[in-house]
């Protein structure tokens, strides 16, 4: 997510050429976090997906639409990440690639964790009627680790102190030191040259050995997201510099996309016909086929909307300038903000279109808000991702980066352990 702005110029760095900046990327990350506050919103609305909180007003079908997004739409942002790190790391010794990712990623995750998603807990305690109290009492409470209200809420860092959808960042800051000890094989000569011999093969064969994972993950793995997440940033990363890959992907959008579609159809028809009823139940070739299908539904999006963007988005613009300064704290602010509009909204009783519209107003409106707040107030950039620009005296600059680094370092920890 952070630093996903993957390019510069053309460049020649020993055994690797490094493309022109990735306009289209950066475009598609802009793109697939707006579409991740219009998922969120629809998660308040769907009859039969859990989330933090539900409207009064469900709705069935409301799940097929956003089956049109589930297999992929966070798939493609890990392997943008993926491609982003490579860029990076052409630029930047391990070391400061490291600490500069701890910096962006977990001190926004910790504030977070600590200020942003307490009141996602709040609405989902008072709604499920275990609560029944104000929110500055509940957070008296929360601070106790231990206290028997949170008896049932699963913890995510610490007891019952959840990451909810700051998931990724989590994932991603711990992806990333372990793609960095993995860099030595990564970037070893047989692998390199096995990558660059595959890129150039026939564009079945590649999306087939790259299908291969995918399934194992998704029937063996139950479709975990980490583990996927883990995979298409690697793939990310393995691609970032080969040429014929993207030509290929550009040249077969088209075809790609038909397939999404088609892939996408018999997905929404097997949820309706089989998985509502319980897909246990149904025979097994029907499992099977509806299992592959979902697995090649990922790659056939993710395909096509890569050649759409290289083909349409490829170009620089002021507007995706701001856009991208916008993303990190627009991802961090946007789920509190419409769980919190939707159950504020709940006793107008506003109705099936007008309440869905008004909770996607108020949390464009906040996240818009919070963008601005963060263009006046320096001070507080770092905890949303942004470099503070405060320019500070040299003495004043090396305790920061003390102080932060043995918070973070503490943080850190107890993320990997």
């Amino acid at each position: 997510m952070t630093a996903t702005n993957p390019a510069l110029q053309s460049t020649d760095t020993g055994n690797a050429l490094i493309p022109a900046r990735r306009y289209d990327l950066d475009w598609l990350r802009v793109l697939a976090f707006g579409l991740l506050i219009l998922y969120h919103t629809g998660m308040l609305y769907v009859e039969r997906w859990g989330f933090h909180y539900k409207s009064a007003y469900l709705s069935g079908s409301l799940e097929s639409v956003m089956l049109i997004v589930n297999p992929w739409r966070m798939l493609i942002l890990w392997l943008i990440s993926g491609v982003a790190i490579r860029f990076i790391l052409t630029r930047l010794p391990i070391w400061r690639f490291v600490s500069m990712r701890t910096l962006r990623l977990l001190l926004p995750l910790l504030f977070g964790i600590l200020v942003i998603v307490p009141p996602q807990l709040f609405v989902e305690m008072t709604q499920a009627g275990v609560i029944q109290m104000d929110y500055a009492r509940f957070m008296h409470l929360f601070w106790i680790t231990d206290h028997p209200i949170f008896a049932d809420y699963d913890s995510g860092i610490w007891p019952h102190i959840d990451v909810n959808h700051l998931w990724y960042l989590r994932e991603l800051w711990t992806f990333s030191i372990l793609l960095c000890v993995a860099l030595p094989i990564l970037n070893s000569s047989p692998i390199r040259r096995s990558v660059s011999w595959l890129c150039a093969q026939s564009g079945w064969l590649l999306i087939g050995l790259m299908l291969l994972p995918v399934v194992l993950i998704d029937f063996v793995f139950d479709g975990d997201r980490s583990i996927l997440g883990a995979l298409f940033l690697v793939f990310g990363y393995l691609f970032a510099f080969e040429q014929p890959i993207w030509d290929r992907i550009r040249q077969s959008c088209r075809l790609m996309m038909m397939l999404a579609t088609a892939s996408t159809t018999a997905i929404i028809i097997f949820y309706n016909v089989y998985w509502t009823e319980g897909i246990e139940q149904s025979p097994a070739i029907v499992q099977i086929l509806g299992g592959l299908i979902y697995s090649a539904c990922r790659l056939f999006w993710i395909a096509g909307l890569l050649g759409l963007a290289a083909v349409f988005l490829n170009r620089p613009s002021p507007r995706l300038t701001q856009l991208n300064r916008a993303v990190y704290p627009c991802y961090i602010v946007h789920q509190t903000l419409l769980i919190v509009a939707a159950w504020l909204l709940a006793p107008y009783q506003l109705g099936p279109v007008v309440e869905p519209l008004s909770v996607l107003l108020i949390t464009i409106s906040g996240c818009a808000l919070v963008v601005w707040l963060l263009s006046q107030a320096r001070l507080i950039r770092p905890l949303f991702g942004q470099p503070s620009s405060i320019q500070w005296s040299p003495v004043i600059r090396r305790v920061n980066i003390v102080l932060l680094g043995l918070l973070l370092l503490g943080f850190s920890l107890e993320i990997l352990i």
